[in-house]
């Protein structure tokens, strides 16, 4: 797969024979537009956390089949089925080249690229997944005649254990090594004899699963070691800087501008970062008052959430100097802090018009001693996070849920789930941004009273 300019693909339509669900086994000898090579990786990115918010939140495999579905006609689905295929594909690789570069984006991309193509292979019709498993090469036949005699009996029982009928045992099954499909002997779904399971045809997702985990497994790892030895250096110019970006991305509004639900003033601003500040913004907050005084990094990401929500550069400056000044003096903040300032929102150097930090941002930041930004729900201990949460109004039962999530590194969802302990409300599309949860706040508060300063 080679990566040109902007100009069209030498055969805009030359794609590898393949089904409609790609296995991905070799990169496609094909060329791609600059411009694909991005776009095509976040509509397929989008899908993937999609994917591991519906995971996280629970969903059973049938809502997730569901879910799914809808996700890649949202974000994947082309008039074109060729040029579908081709963007299924590039994308594939192009996330391949950005996850491969650590063991924790590595660990992410193939379960939620695993998951993916799981409930993409349950979707299809029998016909068809048995055609993925051709395609495959699998070596496993079906059992028949009097192998298939002598186990009806056993396989009557195993329908049984599943609360299925006699009549729901099938006719195809494949023998296949029983270490080839952990997840079926693990919830015991499948007859084992001399380390053979006899897998339905109706459970071939769990075969093809597994082969696919397993060789897309080994070619992250290749992938890294193109990666490290080859690629980042010849394409820094060009293509590193993308690869490296992509895996932090935020795909939602910047909140550059403040909506009708973002404009609050200092006279309102302590009042509001109770009832709408999302924790890490709260935690910020706090300690600016109590402490006066940010480093740096607190200093950024409160200052661009607050330029998010409204506050005025005016308001701004005098919020920042009436805290600073209790320590360092007039003098030194107008010296040392107040250009920063006016330049995040603008009005200095390059001018540019900054935007506020997104939730993958703040995640992946790694705060030092002194510091207090960052995403509580990663960087608190469990004690201090407990503490927080319990402050913002937590019920034992609300907190627990939370701390679940934490603890399996759910953190955005952690914060969804705060959001909606505190607000009685479910917040489907997940919090993604402060500013969304700011926003999303200030809309359910104003709705129950529209007149009050919320």
């Amino acid at each position: 797969m080679e990566v040109i300019r902007s100009q069209k693909r030498t055969v805009s339509n030359d794609i590898v024979s393949t089904p409609t669900l790609p296995l991905y086994l070799t990169a496609p000898p094909m060329e791609v537009r600059l411009e694909e090579f991005e776009l095509f990786a976040i509509d397929r990115l989008r899908v993937l956390k999609g994917v591991s918010d519906g995971l996280a939140r629970g969903r059973n495999p049938n809502e997730m089949d569901d879910l799914v579905d809808t996700l890649w006609k949202e974000h994947m689905r082309l008039p074109d089925v060729s040029e579908m295929i081709n963007k299924d594909i590039i994308s594939h690789f192009v996330l391949r080249l950005v996850y491969c570069r650590s063991d924790e984006l590595k660990k992410w991309f193939l379960s939620m690229e695993t998951a993916l193509f799981r409930h993409r292979f349950r979707i299809k019709k029998i016909e068809e997944q048995r055609a993925i498993v051709g395609e495959f090469g699998l070596p496993y036949k079906a059992v028949i005649g009097a192998e298939l005699e002598s186990l009806k009996e056993r396989l009557v029982l195993v329908a049984r254990s599943l609360c299925q009928t006699s009549s729901d045992v099938e006719n195809i099954y494949y023998k296949v090594p029983f270490e080839e499909v952990p997840d079926l002997v693990a919830t015991r779904r499948v007859l084992l004899q001399k380390g053979y399971a006899f897998v339905a045809g109706s459970q071939l997702v769990s075969l093809v699963v597994t082969q696919f985990r397993s060789h897309l497994s080994k070619a992250l790892i290749l992938t890294n070691r193109k990666w490290t030895t080859t690629i980042r250096e010849r394409e820094k110019d060009r293509l590193t800087p993308i690869v490296e970006a992509l895996s932090t991305s935020y795909l939602g509004p910047d909140y550059t501008q403040s909506s009708e639900y973002a404009d609050i003033s200092l006279k309102d601003i302590d009042q509001v970062s109770k009832s709408s500040f999302p924790l890490c913004m709260r935690h910020l907050f706090e300690k600016l008052r109590e402490d006066h005084h940010l480093k740096h990094g607190g200093r950024m990401q409160l200052g661009l959430f607050l330029k998010g929500v409204g506050l005025k550069l005016d308001d701004a400056l005098a919020f920042w100097r009436e805290e600073f000044t209790k320590k360092v003096g007039s003098e030194r903040f107008d010296k040392e802090y107040a250009y920063a300032i006016r330049h995040n929102y603008g009005k200095e150097g390059k001018r540019t018009d900054y935007t506020p930090y997104a939730c993958s941002k703040i995640i992946t930041s790694a705060p030092g001693a002194g510091d207090h930004h960052g995403c509580p729900y990663r960087h608190f201990s469990e004690d201090n996070l407990k503490a927080a949460l319990s402050r913002m109004g937590l019920s034992s039962r609300g907190m627990e849920d939370v701390m679940d999530k934490v603890r399996n590194r759910h953190y955005q969802l952690a914060c969804t789930l705060t959001f909606e302990a505190v607000y009685g409300t479910s917040c489907d599309t997940g919090i993604n941004h402060p500013n969304q949860y700011f926003e999303e706040s200030q809309k359910i508060l104003k709705s129950k009273n529209p007149t009050a300063p919320v």
